[in-house]
C-alpha cells in the first residue's frame, strides 16, 4: 500500500530504545503488533472487563475483545486515509494493557490508595500504566525489560499523562513520548499531537466503546430499546432500519442499528479529517505533530457522539445495579492494596524482589506501593477476586 506522506513510515521510524537488527519479513511495526500480541499483559485483557465483570455473563465485551474492536475500526480507516495500518493495529491492540481489573472503578480504587499511601505519589494513570507495561513490566527477553517497542506505537500508547508524570518522562527521554504533554521544551518542537495513527486509534476507542456498551447494556436489561429512542444517533438509524425491514425486532433490530452507526462514523471520519488535512496540508509526520488534532468527527456527529456519551453515563454507567458493583469492585482491590502493603510476602517473590530496586522508568527507586499497584494492575477480574477470598476469607463476587 501507498502510504500518505504525512502517514507514519516503518522505513523512517524513530527507532526503539535498545537498537535491533530489522526483522527480515516484518516491518518494525508489524513487528511491534506481533510482540504485543504474545505478550502477558494482552493474554490477561480476555479476563479485564469492560462495564460488566466477569462473573456477570460470557458474552459481555472484555478488554481483549474490545481491543479487537478498535483495531479492526481503526484498519478499516486508516486503510482509506492512506495511513499506516500496522501501526493502528498495534496502537490498538495495546492501549489498554495497563488497565487495572474491574474497569475504571479498580483504576479509580487504586489511584485513591497510592494518594492515601502518600499524597506525594505520582497516583495510577491506564495509560501510562500501559506504557509502563510494554517499557518495563513485561519480561520476555533476555538483555532488556519491557518489550522494547519503536517510538511512534509507544507514543500512541500513551494517550493521556498529567503533567507531573510527563516531566519525569521527558526529563529521561528529551523529545520523546511525553514531549506533547509538557509543552514547550528548550531547542525543540512544540508538539501538540501524537501521530495520525495514535489520533485515529484513539477516536477509534471511542467508536467502539460507545456502540458495543450500548449492546452490552442492553443484553444486561440495564437499558431498552425504548430508552435508546432518546439518542439521537441511535434513533435516526433505527428509523432506517426499519424503513429497510420493517417489523424487524429483538437482537436483530439492535444489531442492524449499530451496524449503520458504526458505519456512519467510520464514514464521517474519513470525510471529516480528508477535509482537516485538505486545510492543514501538512507536509509530513513532524508537521502533524506540531498541528491541532486532525483525526476527527463533522461537527454534527462529534454533538451525536457527546449526546450518546452523555446518555451512557447517566442510564449505564451510573446505574445503581452497575454503580453496587463498582463499589464492591473498589473494596476489593482497597483490601488487596491494604494487605500487600501490611505483608508484602502475601505476593510472589518476583515482585517482592522489585521493593527498592531500580525502576528507571516511573521514579528513582520501586518503592513498595508502586509494586504492590503493579502486581494489582497486572491482576485479572478473577484472579483479583479469588485472592481477595484468601485473604480476607470471605467472597465478595462469585468466582
Amino acid at each position: 500500500m501507498i502510504l500518505a506522506a504525512y502517514a507514519c513510515d516503518s522505513a523512517l521510524t524513530r527507532g526503539r530504545r535498545i537498537p535491533e537488527p530489522v526483522a527480515p519479513t516484518r516491518s518494525d511495526f508489524q513487528r511491534d503488533r506481533d510482540r504485543i500480541v504474545h505478550s502477558t499483559a494482552f493474554r490477561r485483557l480476555v479476563y479485564k472487563t469492560q462495564v460488566f465483570l466477569n462473573h456477570e455473563g460470557d458474552l459481555f465485551r472484555t478488554r481483549l475483545t474490545h481491543s479487537l474492536e478498535v483495531a479492526q475500526l481503526g484498519r478499516s480507516i486508516a486503510r482509506t486515509l492512506q495511513l499506516n495500518e500496522d501501526l493502528v493495529e498495534a496502537i490498538a491492540l495495546a492501549h489498554d494493557l495497563g488497565h487495572t481489573p474491574f474497569g475504571h472503578a479498580g483504576q479509580d480504587a487504586l489511584n485513591a490508595c497510592l494518594q492515601r499511601h502518600n499524597p506525594e505519589s505520582a497516583g495510577f494513570e491506564h495509560n501510562l500504566q500501559s506504557l509502563r507495561v510494554v517499557d518495563t513490566l513485561e519480561e520476555r527477553y533476555p538483555t532488556y525489560n519491557g518489550l522494547n517497542l519503536t517510538f511512534e506505537t509507544r507514543e500512541g500508547i500513551l494517550k493521556h499523562c498529567s503533567k507531573r508524570n510527563a516531566r519525569h518522562i521527558e526529563a529521561r527521554e528529551p523529545g520523546g513520548v511525553a514531549h506533547r504533554f509538557v509543552g514547550q521544551a528548550p531547542n525543540g518542537p512544540v508538539w501538540r499531537q501524537p501521530s495520525l495513527e495514535a489520533q485515529l486509534a484513539n477516536l477509534a476507542d471511542e467508536i467502539a466503546y460507545n456502540a458495543h456498551d450500548m449492546d452490552d447494556g442492553v443484553r444486561s436489561g440495564l437499558l431498552s430499546l425504548e430508552q435508546l429512542e432518546d439518542v439521537p444517533l441511535f434513533s435516526q438509524y433505527r428509523r432506517e432500519t426499519l424503513t429497510v425491514y420493517p417489523g424487524l425486532q429483538g437482537r436483530r433490530l439492535l444489531f442492524e442499528t449499530i451496524r449503520r452507526m458504526l458505519s456512519a462514523q467510520v464514514y464521517d471520519v474519513i470525510d471529516a479529517t480528508r477535509l482537516a488535512l485538505q486545510r492543514a496540508r501538512p507536509a509530513d509526520v513532524d508537521a502533524v505533530r506540531q498541528h491541532a488534532a486532525l483525526v476527527c468527527f463533522s461537527d454534527q456527529m462529534a454533538l451525536q457522539s457527546t449526546s450518546l456519551k452523555r446518555f451512557l453515563l447517566q442510564n449505564l454507567y451510573r446505574h445503581p445495579q452497575v454503580l453496587q458493583t463498582t463499589q464492591a469492585a473498589q473494596q476489593v482491590v482497597h483490601d488487596l492494596f491494604d494487605s500487600y502493603m501490611a505483608d508484602p510476602a502475601e505476593m510472589p517473590q518476583a515482585h517482592i524482589d522489585r521493593f527498592d530496586g531500580i525502576d528507571s522508568d516511573l521514579a528513582p527507586n520501586a518503592r513498595p506501593e508502586r509494586v504492590v499497584a503493579d502486581y494489582i494492575a497486572g491482576m485479572t477480574d478473577r484472579f483479583a477476586a479469588k485472592e481477595h477470598e484468601r485473604l480476607k476469607g470471605h467472597a465478595i463476587f462469585p468466582v
